[in-house]
């Protein structure tokens, strides 16, 4: 079945078996010259056979960042690995080698063609990936359960699957359970389904397929809300409001808060004070929580704008270039046509004379619409920052005077644990206190005024580190994106714009007195 190397030393996927692979199926003749001498590098790389090599582990293809097609077939590899940087391919071949698990394929989310054929594999697993998986090649192996195949109902674009020469293969109802059960295949071992087959497969699970589709259902609506739960913290994340609105900030505060337990559990503390805390507590959460949404999309809206408005500055001054230069190429024709038809001098020297000049006016106005073009951003850059700031500002004072309203629910609980806690303390020390009114952990603080004092006060503490360091992450974070968006907007990418615009400009401008010249010389 699968291609096994005893005796022969297994290769290694180096730098010299990389190069030879790409000289071998690189270009040819004069196009393989150039290549050779200019050198290919890795990432332009779109297609790479390393077949028949021996090859045991898959490694150092981390280079071919855009790599489309690989093919590894009639090696002895025998793990998926080394695949996480080709996030581009669409067809990979790993048949012919001694692979057990299918797995390590999961950054490969642009996969289209899979081919494991005569490998040692037995189960179907590990794919859920490639969502765009068009063709599978799974024949050869040591697949033996046909409800393995279940798994394969997600890949709703699968089109075309090999599973021919695996053992369940040899029951009766392989092929209709196959075609049933994956209702989307238009081929199965290389052959066209037919629709007799479809419909008799179907006919013949369909009390099966109904309760499947079913549970599919339910497990689709279940993936569809976690779907959405994740997308919206993704959204709340963005607005440094995560987790504010409910009581989860206040959960928080009694993580790690053993005392703070123990009291909750104090006679009157559970009906009537803490529920009253949370309910307050989680309010101003919710709040913050609100105006968080708010903010970021004000915020969202400004850098929106703010890019539009760059790119519009942009794209509006390389039309007015365009209009120059199409303007003067239309001239230089008809000065060439004029140059071309006489024989007069005097008559060229003037039209030399004339086009030298507009061809100044041509990188005067080049060079005036890019200085323009810089002063232009500059000027929005600076209103963006202040825009920025002011929002940013603006932002954090209402954030951090909610805070603070959180910090006074929490002081105002605090005395008024405290206060219940010493009258507890004192009816304990008078024995007015059946035993079964508290629990046994809740006795051992009770022992004198210092230890209930210090309970209730390292209870405090643990609370307000909670609410402060939650302040804290919205400040720093927010903070720290405007500083990287500024430092974006003012990257060298915008320098390196300006600096090719210029030598473009002085390029063309070069170019076109070349022209000139060589014009002048055949006249003469």
């Amino acid at each position: 079945m699968s291609r096994v190397y005893d005796t022969i030393e297994p290769a290694v996927i180096d730098d010299v078996m990389l190069t030879m692979a790409i000289k071998e199926q690189g270009p040819k003749n004069q196009a393989g010259k150039i290549a050779d001498q200019e050198g290919i590098e890795y990432k332009d790389v779109l297609a790479l056979r390393l077949d028949f090599r021996n090859i045991l582990q898959i490694e150092n293809l981390w280079s071919f960042s855009n790599l489309v097609r690989l093919a590894l077939d009639n090696n002895i590899i025998e793990r998926i690995d080394g695949l996480e940087t080709l996030v581009h391919l669409v067809w990979l071949d790993l048949s012919f080698n001694n692979i057990e698990t299918i797995d390590g394929l999961n950054s490969l989310t642009k996969l289209q063609d899979l081919t494991l054929c005569s490998n040692r594999i037995t189960k179907i697993e590990n794919l859920d990936a490639l969502e765009e998986l068009q063709v599978l090649s799974l024949g050869c192996n040591f697949l033996s359960e046909l409800n393995n195949l279940v798994y394969l109902r997600q890949f709703k674009n699968l089109q075309s699957i090999n599973l021919s020469q695996n053992p369940f293969c040899q029951k009766e109802d392989y092929k209709a359970f196959t075609i049933a059960y994956l209702p989307n295949l238009v081929y199965l071992d290389f052959r066209m389904i037919d629709p007799e087959s479809r419909a008799a497969a179907k006919e013949k699970y369909f009390m099966d397929l109904g309760q499947l589709e079913e549970e599919e259902v339910i497990v689709q609506r279940k993936k569809s809300e976690e779907k959405k739960q994740v997308e919206a913290l993704e959204l709340h994340t963005l607005a440094y409001v995560e987790h504010l609105d409910g009581n989860a900030l206040y959960l928080e505060m009694y993580d790690e808060d053993s005392d703070g337990k123990k009291l909750n559990k104090l006679p009157s503390m559970e009906e009537d004070i803490l529920p009253v805390f949370e309910e307050k507590f989680s309010d101003v959460c919710m709040k913050i929580f609100e105006y968080g949404m708010e903010a970021a999309e004000v915020r969202n809206s400004e850098v929106d704008t703010f890019f539009t408005c760059v790119e519009d500055a942009k794209s509006a001054n390389r039309a007015k270039s365009a209009d120059a230069v199409e303007q003067f190429t239309n001239y230089k024709m008809d000065v060439f046509a004029k140059i071309s038809s006489t024989k007069e001098q005097a008559y060229v020297d003037s039209l030399l004379t004339k086009f030298n000049e507009e061809r100044q006016n041509l990188w005067d106005t080049l060079m005036t619409l890019e200085l323009q073009l810089v002063d232009q951003l500059e000027d929005t850059i600076k209103e963006f920052e202040r825009n920025l700031a002011e929002l940013v500002s603006g932002f954090l004072e209402k954030i951090q005077a909610r805070f603070v309203q959180l910090r006074d629910l929490e002081n105002t609980h605090s005395e008024k644990l405290l206060e219940i806690s010493i009258n507890m303390l004192e009816k304990i020390l008078k024995s007015e206190v059946d035993a079964d009114q508290i629990t046994d952990d809740l006795r051992e603080l009770f022992v004198d005024k210092d230890s209930v004092t210090n309970a209730v006060s390292a209870s405090h503490d643990r609370h307000l580190y909670v609410i402060d360091a939650r302040e804290d992450r919205i400040v720093s974070r927010i903070n720290g994106w405007m500083t990287n968006l500024i430092d974006q907007i003012h990257a060298k990418e915008e320098i390196e714009r300006n600096r090719n615009r210029v030598v473009e400009i002085n390029h063309l401008c070069d170019n076109l007195r070349e022209e000139m010249d060589s014009m002048d010389m055949a006249a003469v």
